[in-house]
């Protein structure tokens, strides 16, 4: 009874409080919590030499990060529809259609740093601490104890979903772009790829839309973002002597390998985030 008191206690105090602290602990307890879910609800590749590739080119980026420390994890989703996403904790999800739409392996390693760049300025968490306050405190609550268990059980799912779903603020897709172009070079990569890619996408918006959709309601671009990122990467006065890599042969392979699999499944559209 008196830990049930606790609990009650505990609840009541949440909606009240004016913010929360989310320790890198939390975080990732938060991200493999909304990760279980994802990987429940959607289609994933598990091919193990598309998931390998894509793993080792992720980890590429993030372990030259400031948050190298993380257990990163990288999965495909089986999705047509070109997108990406990411996860507290270090968890990143690349849709199918973002791998086969690429046209060289530097435009898949642009998207991919965004997405890394994300979780290094932890900014899904940033709006959990600073936007919903007494929420954060709750899905905390819910997750690292049995007490939602009690009480109907699936508020933390709900409150948590949302988080990671949330929309980026203009100034977040700004900073994970810059974090993006730094993740790639400093991977040996030339950051061309990331406005490369968005620049087919915007191109593709005309031609293909219902393929991008999905891309452009969690990443609005334009064309100035796609000269935002050439002036950043223009401001870094590379040197043009220093090779950086833009495209392998295994890159094509892993894509060849991907279109040989059977098509995704016919709900995908209804899945996909």
């Amino acid at each position: 009874m008196r830990a049930r008191l606790t609990v009650l206690v505990l609840l009541a105090s949440v909606p009240y409080a004016a913010g929360c602290y989310v320790s890198q602990e939390d975080e990732r307890t938060l991200g493999a919590e909304e990760a279980a879910q994802i990987d429940s609800s959607l289609p994933q590749i598990h091919d193990s030499l598309i998931t390998a590739y894509v793993t080792a080119l992720g980890k590429s980026m993030a372990s030259k990060t400031s948050r190298a420390d993380l257990d990163w994890r990288f999965a495909v989703v089986d999705s047509r529809q070109v997108n990406a996403f990411a996860l507290p904790g270090g968890f990143i999800y690349v849709n199918r259609g973002a791998i086969e739409q690429a046209d060289r392996m530097d435009q898949l390693a642009g998207i991919m740093g965004h997405e890394i760049g994300h979780v290094v300025r932890r900014h899904s968490v940033k709006q959990l601490e600073q936007r919903e306050g007494g929420r954060a405190a709750l899905v905390l609550l819910c997750t690292m104890t049995s007490a939602c268990s009690s009480l109907g059980g699936r508020v933390a799912i709900a409150v948590g979903a949302n988080a990671a779903a949330a929309h980026y603020s203009q100034k977040d897709e700004a900073q994970a772009d810059s974090e993006g172009v730094l993740n790639t070079l400093h991977a040996g990569i030339d950051p061309e790829g990331l406005p490369s890619f968005f620049q087919k996408l915007l191109n593709s918006q005309k031609t293909q839309p219902t393929m991008v959709d999905a891309f452009f309601s969690t990443h609005p671009t334009d064309q100035s973002r796609i000269d935002a990122t050439r002036a950043q990467i223009g401001e870094m006065h590379l040197d043009p002597k220093k090779a950086m890599l833009q495209d392998s042969p295994e890159f094509h392979a892993i894509q060849a390998r991907l279109r040989a699999l059977p098509p995704p499944p016919k709900d995908e559209q209804q899945n996909n985030p």
